[in-house]
């Protein structure tokens, strides 16, 4: 092909393209100008510069009650008055387990039912345990912290949460055998 035709070719190639950009302009302009003329007619439509600033953050009520963390070798963690929950899948909990602990399985995704919540309380009060300490799997966020949060907002009292979960107690019993 000799540079004459390759420059027509391109030249004609350039010409599509402006076309294609003129008819793409005049479709949006018009798409835009329905819409201004649709908004105008309707008797409560949406204005084009707010008359007030729009609320765009809002706060979701986080359920829950207080709660306080223990270290993996806290003493209240042995205590005979002390109900213990491990918040970690049942996997996990079939693996290793601290002393004899309640599982409930935390999910980030789906708030506790109801009804496990309310047959952990009846639990809680037949053990008559003073204080709830739950576990989870350590990460961050930690199941056990989330959990916790959850069961003292369902009015149990006196929950706290182990600061390193499953991981530290493991590694704190071992460090200091089982007691």
């Amino acid at each position: 092909m000799t540079a004459t035709a390759q420059s027509k070719t391109s030249r004609a190639w350039l010409d599509d393209m402006v076309i294609a950009l003129r008819d793409a302009v005049m479709v949006t302009g018009a798409c835009f100008a329905v819409g201004l003329l649709s908004n105008q007619v309707r008797p409560d439509g949406i204005p084009l510069v707010a008359a007030q600033e729009y609320e765009i953050f809002a706060p979701c009520p986080e359920p829950g009650g207080e709660i306080d963390s223990v270290a993996a070798d806290a003493p209240i963690l042995f205590a005979e008055d002390t109900f213990v929950v491990d918040a970690r899948s049942e996997q996990e909990f079939d693996v290793w387990r601290f002393r004899r602990p309640a599982n409930v399985p935390y999910d980030y995704l789906e708030p506790t039912p109801e009804e496990t919540l309310q047959r952990l309380a009846k639990t809680i009060a037949r053990s008559r345990a003073r204080r709830v300490v739950v576990y989870g799997d350590g990460d961050v966020p930690d199941t056990g912290e989330q959990l916790a949060t959850e069961i003292s907002g369902h009015g149990i009292k006196h929950v706290s949460f182990v600061t390193g979960g499953a991981p530290a107690l493991r590694a704190s019993n071992e460090a200091g055998g089982d007691r």
